[in-house]
């Protein structure tokens, strides 16, 4: 049974998959279909509250693509707020700006393998049955 609660973030997720922005539209096409070192990466996916951008279960790694105004100290804090929540779980949270992936998509591509490649994942994140 889908409560209602998970129908709207479920209806949600939707839309913000439907409605990407170009910067994400860009980085999905170099991430999906496991092109990254075969990392399995999944777009626009509920963590707790959350709807992330980016997500590599594998490496318990976040990406996110960020619009100018997370530079505004009330979108500062709410950020902070956010990846400590992230970080609670064990994951790491890799932010770039819209303007990094529409000038330098390389350079990012190039970083998040880097980091990704640095991190391993969570035992306590892991999908059940593996």
């Amino acid at each position: 049974m889908i409560l209602k609660g998970h129908l709207s973030n479920l209806i949600f997720k939707r839309r913000l998959r439907r409605e990407m922005t170009e910067p994400e539209k860009r980085l999905w096409a170099k991430l999906r279909s496991r092109q990254l070192e075969d990392f399995k990466f999944r777009r626009q996916h509920g963590i707790g509250p959350y709807i992330v951008d980016f997500y590599c279960p594998a490496k318990s790694a976040v990406i996110e693509i960020d619009v100018d105004t997370h530079a505004e100290d009330d979108q500062i804090i709410k950020d902070i707020e956010r990846d400590s929540f992230f970080e609670s779980l064990g994951l790491r949270v890799f932010r770039y700006t819209n303007e990094e992936v529409m000038k330098n998509l390389e350079g990012v591509i190039e970083d998040i393998n880097e980091k990704i490649g640095s991190t391993s994942p969570n035992p306590s994140l892991q999908r059940r049955g593996k």
